[in-house]
């Protein structure tokens, strides 16, 4: 039988198994119904009195939410051990978002702690959950309630919980700071302490670079243009053309797209796991219905493609202008339609046009800094916006050179203004020791 474990709400969670106590009692009533009143009182307060007693036991009935009946015991919050989190399956991160912390790029999760993280998860052989909080007074909360199993983030150990803490795992000596888990779990911090070693900073850190590289997408380089002359611009311009009016696009501008994904590779992959000329991701083509047996397949990628363009284009209708549009769409292909949608919302906060691209860009751009990406109307924290930004810039230059129309040039750089003007610190803010800052 699987062990059960109460923990968060989208955990199992077990319940007593409840109404057997109620008729046991009725039973009792039932059959002791001829003997004087104050007997059958005794009676009933006799059995509940027993029956309450017995509800304390350690090992009492649980129904799990398939019907089946357990005596194993729930670890209490904050307590689960190695053992349980093999047994659940997965191990539950808590941190905050950020470059060096955890943040979504291209599907895959980034990031040092994440990755070191990761490491730590295969090595006990199960599933790694991120859950991103907003400030070290989040995390340690919820360590305490049991919503994580250790806290990966490099806190300060003189930091003050209301909860003991033993600091342990990954850490950064010269700063005096470390990861986390809760007081009293000792068999989990030993099992990070004998798994850390400093040089695994180093690893993740050259899996980053590769990922960042020129070289993280595995391709053959084909030239922008395979006949200038005769218009022809790959030999996949036929596919091009027949889909793309499902996205409502000039064939070109897929092109284009294409080249900056693929340079018309179909065998093209990237470091994360994106396939083909359009370099679908495989957990979109399943929801693409695009068996990924044909995600290499030219026509099937290009096909697929065009239908997750048309369903971006739908979710940003609220953009009106179709030119406009085309440039959202292609920001949320590369860098995720909710960051997108996060920049728009800075953007409009700060009294920009949220439906211009040249005016989100700069927030695009802006969602690397902390102080855009930890603002509150931020719902996905941190991305490469350098990235999307120069994605969006590079096809529209091929684009406008497929068509045989002038450049008008790169976009934006990020906002110097609108940054707020309370810096952005993770740390639980500390009470002032003066009544007015300039008092001496």
């Amino acid at each position: 039988m699987n062990k059960l474990i109460n923990r968060q709400p989208d955990r199992y969670i077990l319940k007593r198994q409840g109404g057997s106590y109620w008729n046991l009692v009725g039973l009792h009533a039932c059959k002791y119904s001829s003997l004087p009143v104050g007997c059958v009182l005794f009676l009933l307060f006799f059995s509940f009195v027993f029956l309450s007693c017995s509800d304390d036991r350690k090992d009492d009935k649980i129904v799990t939410p398939w019907g089946e009946v357990t005596t194993e015991n729930v670890p209490g919050e904050g307590r689960f051990t190695v053992s349980d989190i093999v047994s659940g399956g997965e191990l539950i991160a808590l941190t905050m978002t950020g470059p060096n912390t955890y943040y979504d790029y291209h599907g895959r999760g980034m990031g040092t702690q994440y990755l070191l993280c990761e490491r730590f998860a295969r090595r006990l052989g199960v599933s790694l959950r991120i859950e991103v909080c907003r400030d070290t007074a989040e995390m340690l909360n919820r360590l305490a309630a049991g919503d994580g199993d250790l806290i990966a983030f490099l806190l300060p150990k003189k930091i003050k919980s209301k909860e003991p803490l033993i600091f342990c795992g990954a850490s950064v000596d010269s700063l005096g700071t470390q990861w986390a888990v809760a007081g009293g779990n000792r068999e989990l911090a030993d099992s990070l302490n004998a798994w850390f070693v400093p040089s695994l900073y180093a690893e993740v850190a050259s899996e980053q670079r590769q990922a960042f590289s020129p070289g993280s997408v595995t391709r053959h380089v084909y030239a922008p243009f395979l006949d200038r002359g005769r218009g022809i611009i790959s030999p996949y311009d036929h596919l091009f053309k027949k889909y793309a009016p499902t996205a409502r696009w000039d064939w070109r501008l897929m092109a284009a797209q294409c080249y900056q994904e693929s340079c018309f590779d179909p065998r093209a992959r990237s470091w994360a796991g994106a396939c083909g000329l359009m370099q679908i991701m495989p957990s979109t083509a399943d929801q693409l219905g695009l068996p990924r047996s044909d995600i290499y397949e030219p026509e099937q990628n290009v096909s697929a493609a065009a239908r997750y363009i048309a369903r971006l284009s739908a979710l940003f209708s609220d953009v009106h202008s179709a030119g406009e549009r085309q440039l959202f769409v292609l920001a949320a292909y590369n860098g995720g339609y909710n960051h997108i949608r996060d920049a728009m919302a800075l953007a409009r906060k700060n009294g920009r046009n949220q439906y211009s691209w040249r005016s989100v860009a700069p927030y695009v751009l802006g969602l690397e800094t902390p102080a855009f990406y930890n603002d509150p109307v931020v719902s996905h924290g941190y991305m490469r916006g350098s990235e999307t930004v120069g994605y969006v810039d590079r096809i529209r230059q091929r684009y406008a050179q497929y068509r045989g129309v002038p450049y008008s040039g790169p976009t934006v750089s990020a906002p110097a203004h609108a940054i707020p003007q309370d810096s952005y610190s993770p740390y639980t803010p500390k009470p002032a020791k003066r009544k007015h800052r300039f008092h001496i």
